[in-house]
């Protein structure tokens, strides 16, 4: 019965935070299976961790004290990091809210495997020894992860994601991560600064990011519709859509221009569409799925090659390809 309380000690803390991260996100930004995912990903970063430092301790020939501190934060946070990084690539992360929870969901696969691994090392550890594992190690773990994620998606802003942006956040995350280990001596103290510390700041960033998202939702919601109006309206000619339009018409046929303005056409009713749908979350609703979406991106699909590579080069002014239009355009997709 000990060991039973002591291991549910050691799990429950960091997924019950995780899933307070996901109550506090008011617009519903990430799914169940996408946390599920991030989840998996962690077990699977903390198995590549187990065979790398199986292998890198006695090549280094450093013993456990150094290598705990020195070597495996890096191995380690490395290779959690790994599917932030994917998922900042394929645009799958657009606010740092949803960041915080991908990253949070990794680092909880990670300290789920790293404590049933403890567990059958060390069945007979005590319900002190749980407690510092549980609030101590395993919310350290998700907190580091989360820090890289939302640290890598501030800085991406509106520019398409690049490697090295990772690299602070990746380095944050190794300090603190070492810094924990150097007070492996005193575990109580190192727990106690991780239950204080980390969560707070993690919170404080989530709820400002909540605030910007709000932000960006209004004045998105409002271009889009600005532009939605005058393409359904006819009046495009009077908007900067329009004048350039004009300018460059002499390098396209007449058909691929109409082609260009359905794509514009369509770009905007998707983006208010996921727009709004953000907003119904908000409000505490649930988008019923809509049928016609399929159609709607086999559409978007066929104009974009319709127009080729040199039309979308054209309309790139217009086409909102940001990280977060990009996301939110995933996001229906995926409905």
């Amino acid at each position: 019965m000990t060991t039973i309380l002591g291991v549910a000690v050691g799990v429950l803390p960091v997924f019950l935070f995780l899933e307070a991260l996901v109550l506090i996100d008011s617009y519903k930004l990430v799914a169940l299976r996408a946390i599920l995912l991030s989840v998996a990903a962690g077990v699977v970063a903390g198995v590549a961790s187990y065979g790398v430092n199986l292998v890198l301790r006695p090549a280094l020939e450093l013993d456990f004290t150094h290598y705990s501190r020195y070597v495996a934060p890096v191995v380690e946070e490395t290779l959690k990091a790994t599917f932030v990084v994917f998922l900042l690539r394929r645009n799958k992360v657009g606010f740092v809210v949803d960041a915080a929870i991908h990253g949070f969901g990794i680092g909880t696969g990670f300290a789920l495997l790293e404590n049933l691994y403890y567990l059958s090392v060390n069945p007979d550890a005590t319900l002190w020894t749980w407690i510092v594992r549980g609030l101590g190690t395993a919310i350290m773990h998700g907190g580091t992860t989360a820090i890289v994620a939302m640290v890598s998606r501030a800085l991406t802003r509106s520019d398409p994601f690049r490697l090295h942006l990772v690299l602070p956040g990746l380095a944050v995350a190794v300090v603190l991560h070492s810094l924990y280990n150097h007070f492996l001596v005193q575990p109580l103290l190192a727990t106690a600064l991780i239950v204080l510390v980390l969560p707070y700041v993690i919170v404080a960033v989530f709820q400002r990011s909540e605030r910007d998202t709000t932000a960006w939702l209004g004045a998105g919601f409002d271009t889009d519709q600005e532009l939605l109006r005058a393409v359904h309206a006819g009046q495009v000619s009077g908007t900067p859509v329009g004048t350039y339009l004009t300018t460059v018409r002499r390098r396209f046929a007449p058909e691929v221009i109409v082609d260009m303005m359905c794509l514009l056409r369509l770009r905007a009713e998707l983006a208010i569409h996921a727009k709004g749908i953000l907003l119904m979350r908000e409000a505490g609703f649930e988008a019923a799925p809509d049928p016609t979406l399929k159609d709607t991106f086999e559409e978007l699909r066929y104009l974009e090659r319709s127009i080729g590579k040199t039309g979308r080069l054209a309309l790139h002014p217009f086409l909102h390809t940001s990280t977060r239009d990009l996301w939110q355009l995933n996001m229906l997709n995926e409905r």
